[in-house]
């Protein structure tokens, strides 16, 4: 089994998610990872899916998916992959001192702190959020949020620019 991330560029309208969720589901693709936000051009939204399978499937994904919208692999090594997580951690008075000096290590920071708990964020790969996630598993880890992947690619050969007549140049 591999993962392969795609961008999708697609018109901000009604149903275009639903439309993209769909086709997995009714060809039994398994998606990972599903983001989407907007861009620098409102009307058109950026969507990033995580696809897993092997290499017949995954090729078919990206045909078929492509048949609907415009779409492009990011490639592992010419694109930067980022992901969010918040993680709410059960702490008394003695355990807050390792929990912090953990999140230290990672860059991780703690945007909330409860009389029993603390929220810590943390950004980076997924190999980065999983290796957090262990050092963290002596501790009661009471509720986890994670976004998903996001990605774009390095430099500026595969930008994708947009028209005054909504045309995407890819």
């Amino acid at each position: 089994m591999h993962k392969k991330a795609f961008q999708l560029i697609v018109d901000n309208t009604s149903g275009v998610l639903s439309r993209i969720s769909g086709l997995f589901s009714r060809r039994g693709y398994n998606i990972e990872s599903i983001t989407a936000g907007v861009t620098a051009d409102p009307r058109f939204p950026r969507i990033t899916i995580v696809a897993s399978g092997d290499d017949e499937i995954l090729d078919q994904i990206e045909k078929q998916v492509g048949k609907l919208v415009d779409v492009r692999e990011l490639e592992p090594d010419s694109s930067v992959f980022r992901e969010l997580a918040l993680i709410k951690v059960r702490a008394n008075a003695k355990e807050r001192e390792g929990i912090i000096a953990v999140a230290n290590v990672f860059r991780a920071k703690i945007v909330d702190v409860g009389a029993e708990s603390l929220v810590i964020e943390v950004t980076g790969s997924q190999s980065k959020l999983e290796a957090f996630l262990n050092l963290l598993s002596g501790y009661e880890i009471l509720e986890l949020a994670r976004t998903g992947i996001a990605g774009l690619t390095r430099g500026v050969d595969r930008v994708v620019y947009i028209d005054e007549e909504d045309n995407k140049n890819l």
